[in-house]
């Protein structure tokens, strides 16, 4: 690529989250995690656009994506292997800790103190692993 060419900039826009029900995952995310429902339109009988988001947050895009056969169901909850799968980032984890304990959401590790930050690992209403972390300044 030469220098006369332009440098295209790109980013990842929406991550697909395979989930059970559109609804039951909406309700997990808005009201546990306090995320906003960005979009949810219907393309379907059987099929919607959702798409949410920490608040806050204008990059990155969680989109429910409701299986539809047995292959995807099996992978509902277990997109990764058992890895944690989604980073959520926060400026206050142990605000966020206490009201996501207090909400019912179980941490299968409290809060660390790491090189790169304060982590602690929960799970979706799914099993998904996700990673909160405050990352150092």
């Amino acid at each position: 690529m030469g220098n006369d060419e332009k440098t295209m900039k790109q980013h990842i826009a929406h991550i697909a989250l395979v989930v059970d029900d559109y609804d039951e995952a909406i309700k997990f995310y808005t009201g546990k995690l306090d995320f906003d429902l960005i979009e949810d339109t219907l393309l379907s009988e059987t099929k919607r656009w959702v798409m949410l988001a920490p608040k806050g947050s204008s990059e990155c895009r969680l989109l429910l994506a409701k299986a539809a056969n047995e292959e995807q169901k099996s992978r509902v909850g277990n997109q990764t292997g058992g890895r944690v799968f989604l980073f959520l980032y926060t400026d206050n984890i142990r605000s966020d800790f206490l009201s996501m304990k207090e909400k019912g959401i179980h941490f299968v590790r409290e809060l660390k103190d790491e090189s790169y930050g304060i982590v602690a690992v929960f799970e979706d209403l799914y099993g998904n692993l996700w990673d909160l972390i405050e990352p150092k300044k």
